[in-house]
């Protein structure tokens, strides 16, 4: 039996061992992690689900982890990302915030305080959303950029523009605007340079008569 106590030992000390990420293998959802001066045969990370919803947030190299190791055996072991270290610091230290810095800058955070969702995102970053239906139930919306609408717009309630608008007709023709009901302008609207609310017929003399309609 005291001939065992050292294997007994290495076993016991291998049940739960820290290291960095040495090597990944993505497509074989697999790293080579580096324990003291070993380092280990290629070894399944944990990840959040693996069943019928699936989860891909895989560490990266030089990342501090967990090693498990069944039975003592370095060899049988899963890996544990991840723990805090100089090298990487949490993106926020606020208990309130749930938050997810990626490597290129890119902020998604929830402040459970403050009631905020944000994502902060680098230039040139692009947001997909796939076929289907988009809801905002919220009481109001607000797009400090440009808003480009390819398909048709539909507008159930009043629509207010504060800065003008541009209308042209489509490729295929037809009429440029269409307006079912009255159209009230508080100054005034021209067709063709032609104002109508200051536009002057000719041929006619002054009196009670009422002239022909607008030319």
């Amino acid at each position: 039996m005291t001939a065992d106590f050292p294997e007994l030992l290495r076993l016991l000390l291998n049940l739960i061992r820290f290291g960095t990420i040495a090597e990944i293998d993505h497509d074989a959802q697999r790293v080579r992690v580096r324990v003291g001066k070993n380092t280990t045969n290629w070894r399944p990370w944990i990840t959040l689900r693996a069943g019928d919803a699936q989860s891909w947030f895989p560490p990266s190299v030089g990342e501090q982890v967990i090693v498990f190791s069944p039975e003592g055996e370095l060899t049988n072991a899963v890996i544990l990302p991840a723990l805090y270290s100089d090298k990487s610091r949490p993106p926020s230290t606020n208990p309130a915030h749930h938050t997810t810095r990626y490597v290129d800058g890119t902020v998604i955070q929830y402040d459970s305080a403050a009631h905020i969702l944000s994502a902060t995102l680098p230039d040139g970053t692009s947001v997909t959303v796939a076929p289907g239906k988009v809801t905002s139930n919220a009481e109001d919306t607000e797009c400090t950029g440009n808003l480009t609408v390819q398909k048709n717009l539909i507008v159930n309630g009043f629509a207010a523009l504060n800065a003008g608008m541009n209308v042209k007709a489509g490729k295929g023709g037809g009429a440029t605007a269409m307006i079912e009901g009255v159209m009230q302008a508080t100054r005034d609207v021209i067709a063709n340079s032609v104002s109508l609310f200051g536009h002057k017929h000719g041929g006619i003399k002054k009196g009670d008569d009422e002239s022909g309609g607008p030319t």
